[in-house]
C-alpha cells in the first residue's frame, strides 16, 4: 500500500500538493480545512475524506504523514500536533514565521520519530542540482560576488481578498518571507551560510503590515558578497534572476533555469537549452506540479529508507533566520547578524 497523505489547508498550493502527491504515486487520505466547502471540494477532486475539526483530521487512518499548506503562521502548531500524533510532516516554506517556533516545531518532530521537511523545490530541480554540484566542486573557484532578484508583482486583490497574507501575524512580513525566501534559500544552499546581513525594507503600494519592498546586503561565511532585492510591486513581473561571480567566471540562473555561464573554462552541458517562463512571477497560482512531485517524492523516500530529505527542518530553517536577520536588520537601521 502506498503513502497515504493528508493535506492542511485547502487553497491554491493544497490543490498543487494534492495533484504532485498523485503524480509521485501516493495516496489521498483526508483533507482539513476552516471552511467545509473547501475540503468538500479538494476531497470530491482528488479522494479521501474531507474534515473541518483539525483533531477529527489528525484521527484519520490510515494516513502515514501530512502535507501543510495553511497560513505560514500556523505551521508549527499544525506540525507539532501531527507529529504528536506519529504522522510526517510536509510543510510548505516558509516552517513558520519565526525561529522560535521553526526550532519548537524540529524538537516535536526528532523527539516524535517522524521526518520533517520544508518545501523548497530549487533543489530537486535538476539545473540547478547540476549547478550545486558544479559550485561545490570548485567550478567557479571563489565565490566573490552575487546578486539575487525577486522582482514579481501581485495585484491589491491578491492581499485584499486574503485573510492573511502580508499580515504579521499569519505571513511574517509579505514580499521577502512569502516570495523572496525561495531565493534565499538557494543562495544559502549554492554559497553557505550568511554572517552579516544590512537590510532596508518598506511598504510602498499595498495596504498591508508586511513590506512589499526589502533590499538587503549579505556577507556569508565564505567572504562573498550579495545584493538581495524581494518586491511584489514590479509589474509585471519578471522571473526571479540570480548571477554569482568567481574567479572562474560567472553563471546566470533565470527562473530554474542557468541560462549563462561565462567561464573562464567552458563546462558543457550547464547552460539550459530551454526557455523559462515567468508564470509565478504575476500569479501565485502553480500550474505544473511538477517541481513540488520531486519534492513529495524525495520527503516520501526519506520515510521508506531512513535517509535525511532534500531539505529537512534544520536546513529549512536557515532561511528563515536570514529572513529574520533582513526584518531585524531593517527594523535597527543597521546591520544583524544571521
Amino acid at each position: 500500500m502506498p503513502l497515504q497523505a493528508g493535506f492542511v489547508g485547502c487553497g491554491n498550493i493544497t490543490d498543487t500538493h494534492a495533484r504532485a502527491a498523485l503524480a509521485a504515486g501516493l495516496g489521498v487520505a483526508a483533507f482539513f480545512g476552516r471552511d467545509p466547502k473547501k475540503a468538500e471540494a479538494m476531497a470530491s477532486r482528488f479522494g479521501g475524506r474531507a474534515f473541518d475539526r483539525f483533531s477529527d483530521f489528525l484521527a484519520h487512518r490510515p494516513m502515514d504523514l501530512v502535507v501543510i499548506g495553511s497560513p505560514s503562521g500556523l505551521h508549527a502548531e499544525q506540525g507539532i500536533a501531527a507529529a504528536e500524533r506519529g504522522l510526517h510532516v510536509l510543510v510548505e516554506k516558509p516552517m513558520d514565521v519565526t525561529t522560535a517556533r521553526g526550532d519548537a516545531l524540529v524538537a516535536a518532530t526528532e523527539k516524535a520519530g517522524v521526518k520533517l521537511a520544508v518545501v523548497f523545490q530549487d533543489r530537486l530541480e535538476p539545473e540547478l542540482v547540476r549547478l550545486h554540484a558544479f559550485l561545490a566542486g570548485g567550478g567557479l573557484g571563489r565565490a566573490l560576488v552575487a546578486s539575487a532578484r525577486v522582482k514579481w508583482h501581485r495585484p491589491p486583490e491578491y492581499y485584499a481578498a486574503s485573510r492573511w497574507r502580508g499580515t504579521l501575524a499569519l505571513d511574517g512580513g509579505a514580499a521577502l518571507i512569502n516570495q523572496g525566501i525561495h531565493t534565499v534559500d538557494l543562495l544559502l544552499w549554492l554559497l553557505g551560510p550568511v554572517v552579516e546581513v544590512r537590510a532596508l525594507t518598506g511598504t510602498t503600494l499595498h495596504a498591508i503590515e508586511g513590506e512589499d519592498v526589502a533590499l538587503a546586503l549579505l556577507r556569508f561565511a565564505s567572504g562573498a558578497l550579495a545584493t538581495l532585492e524581494a518586491t511584489t510591486v514590479a509589474f509585471p513581473g519578471y522571473p526571479r534572476r540570480v548571477e554569482i561571480s568567481g574567479a572562474g567566471g560567472t553563471v546566470v540562473v533565470e527562473g530554474d533555469r542557468v541560462i549563462a555561464a561565462d567561464l573562464r573554462v567552458p563546462v558543457p552541458g550547464l547552460v539550459s537549452a530551454g526557455d523559462e517562463g515567468a508564470a509565478s512571477a504575476a500569479t501565485a497560482v502553480v500550474a505544473d506540479e511538477t517541481a513540488h512531485r520531486r519534492v513529495i517524492e524525495d520527503f516520501a523516500r526519506a520515510i521508506e529508507t531512513g535517509e535525511r530529505p532534500a531539505c529537512d527542518g534544520r536546513e529549512g530553517r536557515r532561511s528563515l533566520a536570514v529572513v529574520e536577520a533582513v526584518y531585524a536588520a531593517a527594523a535597527r537601521g543597521g546591520a544583524a547578524v544571521a
